[in-house]
């Protein structure tokens, strides 16, 4: 039993196994020599086999910086000067698109629903059919402000039947959740290496179709321009100085991914830790805050029991040894979550279980008293 690591049980950074750690540590290399060219090569190859997908068609692209870095380098390198995008926001990185969307002007419309809630298909097809002129959409994937999935697949098919791109936030799913790209219509997908593929923070990427790279000048930005960065790497090279120890790590993360069965295994894996979670919570009447379906197996959220606020369960799990998430904006009082992403395991989660049931047991006993 691992009691004397802090279980990181947050949607990212990840506890880190050994092996992915380890790698941190080798030799510092110079990015602009041939090792490095064959670092980041293995790791652009293994990347686009986690959902087999060909090279010919299907672009990786590297970025140092979080998911968040990728995400709006897709937003400002994909959306023309003269497209327009609309943004389905059902929570916090619904938002975060629309934000990124303000700051570099691009022209966008923002499909905005109450947080946690499902994509409400029709109203969004009236969105694209009464203001024509879209040619891309942006959704989250795996919302982790409520752990809601998204139906990617849903929102592709109307993206499809109008010919618009369709651009996926997978920051918190890719490695984990079904991700199918051709049969979705996905334009481009990001992620980041330190949630579901268990890397180290500070790498992120996005993988697009090669013919929908712009061709020529005229970008919104210098460092996150994804063409520039995909002609680099395309010739095995880099565009800036890249952070080679995550790189190191990242493509160490990957041989485990490989080695541990893909992301089909690891979804599994997820779900059985998210499961157990989850059933111990609901025995001592913690409530998840979404219905069965409606969930990720990377991360849920649930009501904040009786008798405690977020404040008090947080700092006595960090006590017990356990670090979980706020709830975010208006949900910030009346939820938490738990991710089970990274180096975690079942005996990890009935220590988690305990320790719950440790800081609910006085806190209810005081309530009574007070009653």
């Amino acid at each position: 039993m691992r009691k004397d690591i802090m279980i990181l049980l947050n949607p990212g950074p990840v506890n880190l196994t050994e092996r992915v750690r380890a790698a941190l540590t080798l030799p510092d290399l110079c990015h602009r020599e041939r090792e490095f060219g064959e670092l980041q090569d293995e790791i652009r190859r293994r990347l686009l086999e986690v959902y087999s997908l060909p090279p010919e068609n299907w672009a990786p692209v590297l970025v140092s910086g979080s998911g968040t870095a990728a995400v709006e380098a897709m937003l400002v390198s994909l959306v023309p000067r003269d497209g327009r995008l609309l943004v389905i926001e059902n929570g916090v990185y619904g938002a975060r698109l629309a934000d990124i969307a303000c700051c570099h002007g691009i022209a966008h419309a923002v499909a905005r629903q109450a947080w946690g809630t499902p994509v409400e298909l029709d109203a969004l097809a009236r969105h694209l059919d009464a203001q024509p002129g879209f040619t891309h959409v942006a959704v989250v994937q795996h919302e982790t402000t409520t752990g809601r999935l998204n139906d990617v697949a849903a929102v592709g098919r109307l993206c499809r039947e109008r010919n618009i791109a369709l651009l996926v936030d997978a920051v918190s799913s890719f490695g984990a959740e079904a991700l199918e790209f051709d049969a979705w219509g996905v334009t481009a997908c990001v992620a980041s290496a330190n949630k579901c593929l268990h890397g180290a923070p500070g790498v992120s990427f996005v993988i697009l179709r090669r013919d929908a790279l712009p061709v020529g000048g005229g970008g919104r930005s210098v460092y996150l321009d994804l063409a520039r960065h995909c002609r680099a790497q395309d010739a095995r090279d880099t565009a800036f100085t890249p952070a080679v120890p995550i790189f190191y790590a990242l493509r160490e993360a990957l041989r485990e991914f490989e080695d541990q069965g893909g992301w089909r295994m690891r979804h599994e894996c997820y779900r059985r830790l998210a499961e157990a979670v989850e059933e111990g919570l609901v025995r001592l009447g913690v409530a998840p805050f979404l219905r069965e379906g409606e969930r990720s197996v990377v991360l849920r959220a649930y009501h904040l029991p009786d008798g405690l606020d977020y404040a008090a369960l947080h700092d006595g799990l960090k006590q017990r040894g356990f670090v979980i998430y706020a709830g975010q904006g208006k949900l910030a009082a009346s939820i938490f979550r738990v991710s089970i992403m990274g180096a975690v395991d079942a005996a990890d989660i009935q220590r988690f279980l305990d320790a719950v049931a440790g800081l609910l047991s006085p806190a209810r006993h005081s309530g009574a008293k007070a009653r």
